[in-house]
């Protein structure tokens, strides 16, 4: 299972114009390299490097260097390819596409560059890195990150790790290949009901409320029109780091949900059965103040931090199809859209159960949850002769 381990570094007086220099240097010569490719039509990796590589040696990047620059916008063409075939760039004509095919891909002056063990050198012991740039080679460059992060990092870095620049801090970013857990046979589910109003709701009775974090948007959403109205360029500097701000306060929120999750699973031995929400905005029909809140929200991500944390805890986990488990009683199975009385208030019109609706649809999903876990184990069991 592959995790990312972001540190901070910590480069003194002279370090840090080296370390800014190096990014503008590769990332211009990144946008050289990507407008080669687009006019000789996006060669193969190989054939780009014969027409590039020269150039940059004489542009004074190192031949690691060089040949992480070309593999950078090889990639990055690779991955437009694959969003334009997916469609994720609209339909062939469409503004945003015809855009994106019509010109090179261009890199920012601080975007992240690739560096491989032949060009940074990690000291755990002493919490300091040996990179290159264009000055030389950059020793005893410290870096901060906490205790658990550095046991990660000595244990199971692997590949290649990110240079990048965000607000004049300068960051590593490195790849970690964590055993996965082995998983245990679960002694029930725990289902999880994801929404707007209550963020997550758990079988077991946990309930993160949405009400703060809705306010906290409401408020950014608020500053952001009346720095939109501004039209200055340090209004717009401004809305770029309230985004970037708004973006850690979510993840930090889904983080400290995914954990709380997982870990009441791992201690009653149960598994995590969760909503498959994919394509919810597309086929959720809601008013126009209601879409904001929908689109704004980070489902997908919440979703990945407790598969991921589940993963490496060993917790068992299956998604399941949430259709109808919000107007299903969980104690006769009842389905009638009547059944949900308000957005919090659940009454069944066949048995006359009273509940949190969103308690009610949690118990369906763990249902289902256990329901798909039987079914994957039997169908693993080999037939009898």
């Amino acid at each position: 299972m592959k995790l990312v381990v972001q540190v901070k570094l910590i480069p003194d007086a002279g370090q840090a114009p080296v370390l800014g220099a190096t990014l503008r240097t590769v990332n211009e010569r990144a946008n050289w390299v990507s407008g080669v490719a687009f006019e000789r039509g996006v060669p193969r990796e190989y054939e780009l490097r014969k027409h590039t590589y020269a150039e940059l040696k004489v542009a004074g990047l190192g031949a690691q260097a060089a040949q992480q620059t070309i593999k950078k916008v090889r990639d990055a063409y690779t991955t437009l390819t694959a969003n334009i075939r997916a469609g994720n760039l609209g339909k062939p004509g469409s503004k945003r596409r015809t855009r994106a095919e019509s010109r090179p891909i261009v890199f920012r002056p601080d975007a992240a560059h690739p560096y491989d063990d032949r060009c940074l050198s990690w000291q755990y012991d002493a919490q300091t890195v040996s990179i290159w740039t264009v000055a030389g080679r950059l020793k005893n460059l410290r870096f901060a990150c906490s205790a658990d992060q550095l046991k990660t990092l000595r244990e199971y870095r692997q590949g290649e790790s990110d240079l990048l620049e965000r607000d004049g801090v300068f960051f590593l970013i490195a790849v970690c290949e964590v055993p996965e857990a082995e998983q245990y046979t679960p002694d029930g589910f725990v289902g999880v009901d994801l929404g707007i109003v209550n963020i997550a709701t758990t079988s077991t009775g946990y309930r993160a409320a949405g009400r703060s974090l809705n306010r906290h948007r409401t408020r950014q959403l608020d500053l952001r029109k009346k720095l939109q109205a501004k039209h200055t360029k340090s209004a717009k500097r401004r809305l770029k780091n309230r985004r970037r701000k708004e973006r850690r306060h979510a993840a930090n929120v889904n983080h400290i949900i995914a954990k709380q999750i997982v870990t009441e699973a791992e201690r009653t031995s149960s598994g995590i059965a969760l909503e498959d929400l994919g394509g919810i905005r597309q086929r959720v029909r809601l008013r126009k103040p209601q879409r904001v809140t929908l689109h704004s929200w980070a489902f997908h991500q919440l979703g990945a931090f407790i598969e991921y944390k589940a993963r490496r805890a060993g917790v068992p986990l299956e998604y399941v199809d949430p259709a109808y488990t919000s107007q299903e009683c969980a104690e006769c199975h009842h389905i009638d859209k009547n059944n949900r009385a308000t957005q919090a208030l659940f009454v069944c019109r066949a048995c006359g159960v009273v509940a949190h609706a969103d308690r009610n649809a949690s118990r369906n999903i763990a249902a289902r949850g256990e329901t798909a876990w039987i079914a994957g184990r039997e169908s693993r069991v080999p037939a009898t002769p």
